[in-house]
């Protein structure tokens, strides 16, 4: 079985069969450092998104910076950003995650973001593009310079956006 970033590593130990979990990192690294941006910060979503963050930081160097969104969950299905942990102020922002379904957690993080000071120029790198609902329509009034996907899911074109950039995984 082959997998792209898994939710969480565990999953692997539910087959049965050997698995080969790959990832999105080395695509969205190389992406990034050819972008050469100033005073860039990558951002988790959550903690569980932090040691991709941290990896990728690493990677793409040029003093870029790590920070992550300390989130609550009041109710069933919604989440809410408590904190931000690591300084974003006056940053370039690059916001990742392994999916984004609706887009609600990813866009309400933008805005929190934003009201701690970040610069306008934000990107979002997500491996898994599910964009259900709302999603579209959201991404694309969110704001974001680019929104980076893989293709482990087709997006059709009446569903794409403008800044919307497709990776293949094929190189992997």
């Amino acid at each position: 079985v082959i997998t792209v970033d898994l939710h969480a590593d565990q999953i692997q130990g539910f087959f049965n069969s050997p698995v080969d979990h790959l990832t999105a990192l080395p695509l969205f690294a190389d992406y990034f450092k050819k972008k050469k941006l100033k005073d860039l910060v990558v951002v988790a979503p959550d903690a569980g998104r932090v040691r991709f963050a941290k990896r990728l930081a690493s990677i793409i160097g040029n003093n870029t910076t790590l920070a992550f969104m300390h989130k609550s969950r009041p109710r069933h299905n919604v989440a809410e950003v408590v904190n931000i942990v690591g300084e974003v102020k006056d940053k370039t922002v690059l916001l990742v995650d392994d999916m984004v379904d609706t887009a609600g957690s990813i866009t309400a993080g933008l805005a929190n973001l934003k009201k701690h000071g970040c610069k306008d120029e934000i990107y979002l790198a997500t491996t898994h593009p599910v964009f259900s609902g709302p999603a579209i329509e959201r991404l694309a009034k969110a704001g974001f310079n680019e929104v980076i996907v893989t293709d482990t899911i087709p997006i059709p074109k009446e569903s794409q956006f403008k800044g919307l950039k497709t990776l293949s995984m094929a190189p992997m």
